[in-house]
């Protein structure tokens, strides 16, 4: 039985796992920062930086206590490489480092999102390659064609904000707390999808991409205006982001002949307006719908562990020369995108 030792600390949490090749999870530590980062209003990569050199060692003995394993035990070495916020990164790529060597074990650089694209498949291991990936997460909103460890065609990016981001604005914009994304699912639970008229951005047109910038000054104005309630904007808002969502990925469904699912990875994944749209939308595909169960959408150690081992099986191991990464493309080769940057 190979065991894998994940490690993540790319942005806001810090986590342990321990994962057999099998996709059993034998062990799962993470702690937050929200309370560090609740004051500002979002995450201050300083005070990440700091909490995730405090917190991995210590995740790292409990979840080798939980499974009542030591580093003798531990196969493989996987920890996220990038993208995310540098500081946090090397923390937790510098441990990996450290460890591998100091044991002799294997190491495996993970990209982060390459953990959320192939996560779907630790929690549903009858979901095969290729399918199509909807990632949709605070930092990135891509659609993507997974065809194996490694192996990424995208089809569709962000040209400015990601869902996520335009998640955690409205809420700093509507006063709603951090984290974003859950405070305006809650919000908008009590508000009115069509109380007040925003923009949908891109929806219809030829371009594949995704766009959120708009929406996002428009949620602004809306709030300026003092004619609705929290609640009303932020179901508005949550309603044309799922709306733009859809939009995107339907269009992405009809360029993806062969496919064996629809699949959504990432924090917003969580969201269960855009969960209910994307599962009606499979059905109307004729596809299987296939998103982690909840505690799997945001970030986890688990993912990682099990993209190392997806990537081990693969023959993708690194040496200790890999370096972090503050941004790191799934797909290097795919067309830059209009107004993209640095997010494409």
């Amino acid at each position: 039985m190979t065991i894998i030792l994940g490690l993540e600390s790319s942005c806001d949490e810090t986590a342990a796992a321990l994962v057999t090749a099998e996709g059993k999870v034998l062990a799962h530590r993470l702690a937050t920062q929200e309370e560090a980062h609740r004051p500002y209003g979002g995450v201050v990569p300083e005070i990440a930086a700091r909490a995730h050199v405090e917190a991995l060692a210590p995740l790292i003995e409990a979840a080798l206590t939980d499974a009542a394993m030591t580093l003798d035990d531990v196969d493989v070495i996987a920890a996220t490489a990038g993208p995310g916020l540098i500081g946090g990164v090397m923390v937790g790529l510098v441990t990996g480092k450290a460890l591998a060597h100091a044991t002799g074990k294997p190491l495996v650089a993970v990209n982060h999102l390459e953990g959320h694209a192939l996560s779907p498949r630790l929690a549903d291991p009858s979901l095969q390659f290729p399918y199509l990936l909807l990632l949709v997460s605070g930092g990135h909103c891509q659609l993507l064609h997974v065809r194996g460890p490694g192996d990424y065609a995208r089809l569709a990016t962000t040209i400015d904000d990601a869902a996520g981001e335009a998640f955690d604005k409205t809420a700093k914009l509507l006063g709603l707390g951090f984290p974003g994304g859950p405070a305006v699912e809650k919000a908008a639970a009590k508000g009115d999808p069509r109380a007040v008229p925003l923009p949908r951005p891109l929806l219809g047109t030829d371009d594949p991409h995704f766009s959120f910038a708009g929406l996002k000054s428009a949620v602004m104005r809306a709030a300026q205006s003092g004619k609705h309630s929290a609640q009303d904007i932020a179901a508005s808002f949550q309603q044309a982001v799922v709306d733009c969502l859809i939009d995107r990925t339907r269009r992405a469904l009809a360029a993806s002949p062969g496919v064996t699912a629809l699949v959504v990875a990432g924090g917003v994944a969580a969201n269960q307006a855009v969960r209910g749209a994307l599962m009606a939308l499979a059905e109307e595909a004729g596809l299987p719908f296939v998103a982690p169960p909840l505690w799997l959408c945001t970030d986890n150690a688990a993912m990682i562990a099990w993209a190392g081992a997806e990537r081990y099986a693969a023959g993708l191991v690194d040496d200790l020369t890999i370096p972090a990464r503050p941004r790191w493309p799934l797909d290097p080769d795919a067309e830059k995108a209009r107004g993209a940057g640095v997010k494409a």
